[in-house]
């Protein structure tokens, strides 16, 4: 056993050298964060921004283990033994919260821009390194499509996969072969026992058809037998025509154009009626997620300007509308919550359909959540809530106060009394 650990470190020592990793970063999270019990999954990531701007967000927040710039310089992020919050609302093989069992590698650039060769080459041996230290089979390295998903909504009303293809290309054959990934995951465990549901057909093609790498909207670099995308028409060509419908129009500026017969959701995905996603009519007028009713009068043209993706939006009931039109079938289920404008707050599955009308408007919904609390003097929200207490998307209750993201509150002045509702 003490010769295997000799060879590991040894191994281990040789690859950090041969990565040219930097401490710039580091997250002021660190002290905060809960140390991982252990480690099953290594989740790559498309920080959909430039390297300034992502690197910044991540080391503030604490959102990634590590960070590779084009260049393929690698800038460590949060202690690799400590849980990141990279993965959001996330599920695998009925495990959620993957955060808590998994490394997460953001690559500076967009999935659906090729990476630098740089970043191939230090992606792999950063890779391996943690493959060698946790013991993480190659099928386990795997994109944030992959285990990211939706909680319901008015067009999905299950929960359902397509929430973001953040990193979609790292399922493919061309790109783990340039990542020296031998296997892969050829279909949702998931949805296939009907814990989820597809929602985006395109995303689920490139995941795991065997000629993903062809419905990708760019050519590796050195990858041998991978072909750009055909010019003539092709199996390919019309694998990706009949999904074209709900492939956005997206800029880098994280600005989307709706086109006809789209829907916000196909456009914003979860991100559709948040405070944060602005929606831009043809005519100049403006207006938020959060404001916006008619949903069906969204015409084509209209422009999308999504603000933070990693924030949770939460659903709010507006007056005429019935809870299902917002979550589907999960309005009562026990991992919905209701909290009220008063404050007060009502798990979905002790409601009645009498009681689930009666919700009044401005009530915010929370789907996938679990609840802890009380805060008191001696269970603060680090012991009531050890891995998700200050998780961009979890949520605290003060007493006759509304619903509050943690990212918007001093935690160190979390009155008595207080609930704390984190994703389950």
């Amino acid at each position: 056993m003490r010769g295997l650990l000799a060879v590991l470190l040894v191994l281990a020592c040789g690859l950090c050298r041969a990565l040219n990793l930097s401490n710039a970063y580091l997250s002021p999270r660190n002290s905060e964060r809960a140390v991982r019990a252990n480690t099953q999954y290594i989740i790559l990531h498309t920080t959909e921004a430039e390297a300034k701007s992502s690197l910044r967000k991540l080391s503030k927040n604490g959102e990634a283990h590590y960070c590779v710039d084009r260049d393929g310089k690698v800038y460590r992020i949060v202690d690799r033994r400590k849980v990141a919050y990279h993965c959001g609302t996330s599920m695998w093989s009925g495990r959620r919260n993957i955060d808590e069992v998994s490394v997460g590698i953001e690559v500076v650039g967009y999935h659906d821009r090729a990476l630098t060769s740089a970043q191939y080459a230090a992606l792999k041996e950063l890779v391996l390194l943690l493959q060698k230290l946790y013991n993480v089979k190659d099928a386990n390295v795997m994109p944030h499509a992959q285990v990211a998903y939706g909680t319901p909504n008015r067009w999905h009303r299950r929960s359902h996969r397509g929430r973001k293809r953040c990193g979609m290309g790292y399922a493919t054959p061309g790109v783990r072969k340039l990542l020296g990934l031998k296997e892969r995951w050829l279909s949702d465990p998931d949805v296939k026992a009907r814990r989820l549901t597809v929602g985006d057909d395109f995303l689920a093609k490139v995941l795991y058809a065997k000629n993903g790498d062809q419905l990708l909207p760019y050519k590796l670099p050195g990858a041998k037998g991978v072909k750009a995308t055909p010019k003539k028409t092709s199996v390919v060509a019309k694998a990706v025509s009949k999904v074209k419908a709900v492939v956005p129009v997206q800029t880098h500026a994280k600005e989307i154009l709706i086109a006809k017969g789209q829907t916000a959701w196909d456009v914003a995905r979860e991100a559709y009626n948040a405070a944060t996603t602005l929606y831009i009519f043809p005519d100049g007028k403006r207006i938020t997620g959060d404001k916006i009713t008619d949903w069906e009068a969204l015409v084509a043209g209209t422009k999308v300007v999504l603000g933070d993706e990693n924030a949770a939006p939460v659903q709010t009931l507006t007056a005429g509308t019935h809870p299902k039109a917002l979550i589907g079938d999960a309005v009562m289920a026990a991992d919905t919550w209701y909290v009220r404008p008063t404050g007060g707050r009502i798990q979905g599955s002790k409601l009645t359909a009498k009681t689930l009308q009666a919700l009044p408007p401005g009530t915010k919904i929370l789907t996938g959540y679990a609840m802890c609390g009380p805060v008191t003097s001696k269970n603060l929200p680090s012991k009531l809530c050890p891995t998700r207490w200050d998780a961009p998307d979890t949520y605290y209750l003060f007493p006759g106060k509304p619903l509050q993201a943690a990212a918007s509150i001093d935690m160190k002045r979390v009155p008595a009394g207080t609930y704390i509702f984190y994703k389950n």
